[in-house]
């Protein structure tokens, strides 16, 4: 006999006996097949999976196939960092033309920084929003209506005529950014968590890579095409159509090719029994009062807000201090975000590693080595007037902010399981959150201050990796991992329990206000 599982419902399988249990899923380690007595299967899309799987873990994959693009749980990964990747290239399509509109309607620097600002801010929200929601409603049908819906306003990007204008198109564009939190909760619930921290890391990397190839391709490569057989303010207000068709290509195709878990959809799982309704109050809640999720929250605003303001900021930075054409300064600019290609992946793995060695006392210390050395990094950038060198230092300075990133959400699903989707969510709008403040910095101060202040802030966030305290897990100085834990990351099978957030009925109330 066997036992078929699913995230919500006990089955047990002896000949004359079937049981269901609502709200929290035993999970043992003797599990052999998803077959009942009976003869029937479990109720789940895919009885066969092409890639191996931990029945405990609710069918999740425990191996990365990067070459394979089959259901359900390689075609999520790379839906999830293509359709993040296509969000950057619409969130700063005009990012390394700036210079340009500038020019078009006599901008100043604050009012450049503003627009900037905003284009960072609009995900914010919308970053908290997506995180419980992924819990209720999974993440390929979110991400491909934010994308599309992302791409509409970047369509109309050629109609801004003022600062004012200009910042609010930006805020609305801002919100794909937020298809972040989805990019991230696709791959923890299709991949287990011992190579999440991997799996996590590539799409996020590979998504953000979209910053640095947008920096090359819009800057080099489509303007100075479109500049061929028209002036160079037609060329600016004509070209982000481009990404704009892109996104809502991709927003469709993803939801039409792709599913929410390795059991199927959502919708499906709801209908068949198999996965209840999910309070999503409940997630935000079990999410937001976890302290762990804050400190996260704050490590993440001091590198993927980093990354974020430079994006804004390389391009106009080394066509100012180096005096660069638009062309030049939006090539070398890409640089730091074509550093996502390996340097987030990398960050991840080495997480996952030093978890299998070390426990999570391991993902700290390699969390806290990557925040220090990218804040020393920024520092030395400050002080760099040789281009060559500036270079070299800001790829030392990308890969260790990468490297934070994938670190960072290597440790995210270990901080409470059946809150992730909110968890990945808050920690995600940390970064957007630190953009914005970092950007107010280069907004009122000299450049080189902002850099300094940027900096400062970095090397703090790398220290309170010390009070990040998981209950079960021993922190970086203190506490010891349990056994239950131990044996977990060292491959020893063990009964484990997957629980979802149940209706909290003070908090449903709260939202219904």
């Amino acid at each position: 006999s066997g036992q078929a599982v699913s995230p919500h419902f006990e089955i047990s399988t002896n000949r004359n006996r079937l049981s269901c249990k609502r709200n929290t899923t035993n999970l043992n380690h003797h599990i052999m097949s998803s077959a009942v007595s009976s003869g029937q299967a479990e109720i789940k899309k895919y009885q066969e999976y092409f890639i191996k799987v931990d029945p405990d873990q609710d069918d999740k994959a425990t191996e990365i196939k990067l070459l394979s693009f089959k259901r359900p749980h390689m075609r999520a990964f790379h839906c999830s960092w293509i359709c993040f990747f296509t969000a950057f290239f619409i969130w700063f399509a005009i990012a390394p033309l700036m210079s340009e509109v500038q020019l078009t309607l006599g901008l100043s620097k604050q009012q450049i920084w503003t627009s900037n600002i905003c284009s960072v801010a609009g995900t914010i929200v919308m970053r908290f929003i997506n995180g419980p929601l992924c819990d209720k409603y999974g993440a390929r049908i979110l991400m491909g209506v934010v994308l599309f819906a992302a791409s509409i306003p970047c369509a109309l990007t050629g109609l801004v005529n003022d600062a004012t204008s200009l910042s609010i198109l930006r805020f609305f564009i801002g919100l794909g950014g937020s298809t972040f939190v989805m990019c991230q909760y696709w791959t923890s619930r299709m991949f287990t968590k011992e190579v999440a921290g991997t799996a996590n890391a590539i799409v996020g990397g590979w998504g953000n890579l979209g910053g640095g190839v947008t920096q090359l391709v819009m800057g080099s490569v489509l303007f100075p095409l479109f500049k061929l057989g028209m002036s160079a303010e037609q060329a600016w207000r004509t070209v982000c159509v481009v990404p704009a068709i892109v996104g809502m290509i991709a927003g469709i195709v993803t939801v039409k090719v792709s599913d929410d878990a390795p059991k199927g959809n959502y919708s499906e799982m709801k209908k068949n029994g198999t996965m209840p309704e999910v309070s999503a109050a409940a997630s935000f809640r079990g999410g937001a009062m976890n302290f762990n999720t804050w400190l996260l929250f704050f490590q993440y605003a001091c590198c993927f807000g980093v990354e974020l303001t430079m994006n804004n900021a390389a391009a106009s930075y080394f066509k100012t201090k180096f005096e660069l054409t638009t062309e030049s300064a939006a090539a070398i600019a890409s640089i730091f975000g074509w550093m996502n290609l390996f340097a987030r992946g990398l960050g991840g793995f080495v997480s996952d590693k030093a978890n299998a060695k070390m426990g999570m006392r391991g993902r700290l210390a390699w969390q806290t080595l990557c925040l220090v050395m990218e804040g020393v990094m920024v520092f030395i950038f400050a002080n760099t007037n040789s281009l060559g060198l500036a270079i070299f230092i800001m790829v030392i300075f990308s890969s260790f902010v990468q490297a934070a990133e994938g670190s960072t959400y290597g440790i995210v699903p270990y901080v409470n399981p059946p809150c992730t989707g909110s968890i990945s969510g808050i920690v995600g709008a940390g970064g957007n959150v630190g953009a914005v403040c970092f950007g107010l910095g280069f907004r009122q101060l000299e450049t080189k201050q902002a850099f300094v202040l940027m900096a400062s802030c970095i090397v703090v966030s790398g220290v309170i990796s010390a009070f990040v305290c998981i209950k079960g897990h021993a922190g970086l100085f203190t506490g010891q991992d349990s056994d239950e834990v131990i044996a977990a990351y060292k491959g020893q099978k063990t009964a484990t329990t997957l629980q979802v957030p149940e209706q909290d009925a003070e908090a449903a109330e709260a939202v219904e206000e």
